[in-house]
């Protein structure tokens, strides 16, 4: 069962995430052009929904990055890892694949292919490994790092929780919505040079789909770029895990 709530709580983020994305970018829309802000926002509430949706069922991870750092970090059971990274993947393919239908008219009245690959995955403004994978590292680090910080740093100082049992803090109420602002902070701060994946699954999902799905002058679907936005949020997980060790023994 927590499986099926990875697959669901990723198909929300991806459905309300990349729809934003789909309503700004896509010609003919009614937010056609919208800007930034109304991405960011939208990624932000989308994260915000898909854990209060599923946080307890799962613990709406939905980022085999967080999953990774959780379980770096002592708090996430290692066996459950490659089950919650596959229900991630297919949950954001599927989402993906919802987006495509919600906006199923404007595919053909779209003609830049970047706009539409832009509707499934992150494209770098400025094209460069080192810099675009630099640059989701630290995004993904202060997403994993925040969220130990809010969850059981959180909880500590209202006495509430001693680990990132995230099922249980979930219900605490307040904790999706903190979340949720800060991937909008961070798609304001750090989202203008890769588009923040921070996320192996909300790029790799929906990469896929983009090369399944019979999108009308599609394009090519830019496998070149799609191991930054996989093996980048991984590292930040990571490392925010490890710093949370060092940290850990003081709550």
């Amino acid at each position: 069962m927590v499986y099926l709530g990875e697959f669901i709580g990723t198909a929300i983020l991806i459905l309300l995430g990349n729809g934003v994305v789909a309503n700004v970018v896509l010609k003919g829309t009614k937010g056609n052009n919208s800007g930034w802000i109304v991405i960011a926002t939208g990624w932000g509430i989308a994260v915000a929904m898909a854990v209060y949706a599923m946080g307890w069922l799962s613990g709406a991870h939905i980022n085999p990055a967080v999953t990774f750092g959780l379980a770096v970090g002592g708090q996430f059971d290692w066996a459950l890892v490659p089950g919650y990274f596959l229900a991630q993947v297919a949950g954001a393919a599927f989402g993906s694949f919802l987006v495509y239908l919600c906006y199923y008219q404007h595919w053909a009245l779209t003609d830049d292919p970047t706009l539409k690959l832009a509707a499934h995955s992150t494209i770098p403004a400025v094209r460069g490994y080192g810099p675009n994978f630099l640059t989701e590292v630290i995004g993904t680090f202060m997403l994993v790092f925040g969220i130990f910080a809010i969850v059981i740093g959180g909880g500590q100082a209202f006495g509430e929780m001693a680990t990132v049992d995230l099922r249980d803090a979930w219900t605490a109420g307040m904790w999706p919505l903190v979340v949720g602002f800060l991937v909008w902070g961070i798609g304001l701060s750090l989202g203008g040079p890769t588009g923040y994946a921070i996320n192996p699954a909300r790029d790799l999902g929906p990469r896929i789909m983009h090369q399944l799905l019979p999108i009308p002058g599609k394009g090519t679907s830019d496998w070149a770029y799609s191991w930054v936005p996989i093996v980048a949020p991984l590292l930040g997980g990571g490392l925010a895990g490890i710093v949370w060790l060092v940290f850990s023994p003081a709550l």
